[in-house]
């Protein structure tokens, strides 16, 4: 049983640990200035392929369910991810961002019953530490649209999260993903028609790096994201997400040459550590209150 959970865990921290790579591809092999429609095309032509190969569509219910989580999970949570990065300094967005698994705590008690428990708050808040010391910069500044943009996409994605899991889809992982891609990639077609000019002729690296975003970036882990979220708690799923930062800065430090300071190293220990206190969070037994 603990290994099952343990193959579980490391299969789904697969997905944001490569969704860390995604600063370096964007700026190495993207154009830039065209946000709304990178993640346009990084959604709607692998949400396409993935329906091709699965071959069934959803039904009843399941249609506004999945537009709603399509629109969770992508169209407004990537939007708001751009406005808060073009607003704020990138350090700032992604603390703000960080905000989410605290989220997830509450909706999960909420949506599904989870108790709340004191080392997941602690994990929580200490993975947002970890995420501060790895990117904040001392002149770090704060737009207040740009707090709000970084904190509705959060919420967005934790509604996302838990909504994932509580609905229990009556298909595969590979169907749901197939799904929320192909919703999300459609409701961002007219959003980046209408605020962003046309692509300019693609080069190769164009071409790859879309790929690259496309069907590993979106539809192989968000297919490990789903499927964890199939199998594990919100609760347990959610503080994952704090290794994205961890690997964009040893990317940044790896491939770009970029420096890493004590500060940030600092700061990837305490994302681990904190990683580490969720997961003892989930094993904790519960506490039920005695009777009178």
């Amino acid at each position: 049983m603990i290994a099952t959970r343990n193959l579980d865990l490391a299969l789904t921290a697969l997905a944001p640990a490569i969704w860390g790579s995604t600063y370096l591809v964007t700026t190495e092999l993207l154009p830039p200035g065209y946000p709304l429609t990178v993640a346009m095309l990084r959604a709607l032509p692998a949400g396409l392929l993935l329906l091709l190969i699965v071959r069934r569509l959803p039904s009843g219910i399941w249609w506004p369910r999945t537009f709603l989580l399509g629109a969770l999970n992508f169209s407004f949570f990537w939007a708001m991810l751009f406005v808060s990065a073009y607003r704020l300094p990138g350090g700032v967005a992604a603390t703000v961002g960080a905000i989410q698994p605290l989220i997830v705590i509450l909706l999960s008690r909420v949506f599904l019953g989870s108790p709340i428990r004191a080392l997941s708050i602690v994990a929580g808040l200490a993975g947002i530490v970890g995420v501060g010391l790895l990117v904040l910069t001392p002149g770090a500044t704060l737009d207040p649209l740009g707090v709000l943009a970084g904190l509705a996409g959060a919420v967005s994605m934790a509604f996302g999260t838990v909504f994932s899991r509580h609905w229990a889809p009556p298909v595969p992982p590979l169907t749901f993903t197939a799904w929320q891609l192909a919703a999300g990639g459609l409701l961002l077609v007219p959003v980046a028609l209408f605020f962003e000019p046309t692509l300019p002729s693609l080069t190769a690296a164009n071409v790859a790096g879309l790929a690259y975003l496309g069907l590993v970036g979106a539809a192989f882990t968000y297919l490990l994201w789903f499927r964890g979220l199939s199998r594990l708690e919100p609760t347990a799923v959610a503080p994952l997400g704090f290794l994205s930062p961890v690997v964009a800065i040893l990317l940044g430090w790896g491939v770009l040459d970029e420096r890493l300071t004590p500060v940030q190293a600092l700061g990837i220990l305490v994302v681990l550590i904190s990683v580490w206190l969720s997961q003892r969070a989930q094993l904790a037994p519960r506490v039920r209150p005695a009777r009178a």
